[in-house]
């Protein structure tokens, strides 16, 4: 295993621990700990953020670059990652079982199209 794979590895690992506890702890109110679960949702956050500025410099390329079709994809998928959890809710917490699996397979279909718009049509 590569030195960089390693490090993505634990990195996101890390990241993705913290910020699945941290979402939990804000979201499940028998919990009773908001503050420190955004807090802890946040550092996991800040932990992925890292990995990515981590293993793009150890893969020599630039930190992050921006530009139009960078800012298009991110909104896509933010798009379909809001879609589908909004789905999930319908289903799951509002009790609106049909329309919740609808906007959940339409959050799925715009998810799936970020394959094409990142790696392009050959």
């Amino acid at each position: 295993m590569k030195k960089k794979n390693f490090v993505t590895l634990i990195l996101s690992t890390v990241g993705g621990i913290l910020f699945a506890l941290g979402t939990c702890m804000a979201l499940l109110p028998q919990w009773n700990a908001m503050n420190q679960g955004v807090l802890l949702g946040g550092a996991g956050l800040a932990v992925l953020l890292v990995m990515v500025l981590v293993r793009r410099k150890m893969s020599g390329k630039p930190a992050i670059a921006f530009s139009a079709r960078a800012a298009g994809i991110t909104l896509l998928a933010v798009a379909g990652a809001l879609l589908l959890g909004v789905g999930m809710c319908m289903t799951m917490v509002w009790n609106m079982l049909i329309a919740g699996i609808a906007a959940g397979i339409a959050g799925i279909l715009v998810l799936l199209g970020l394959i094409p718009a990142v790696k392009g049509l050959t």
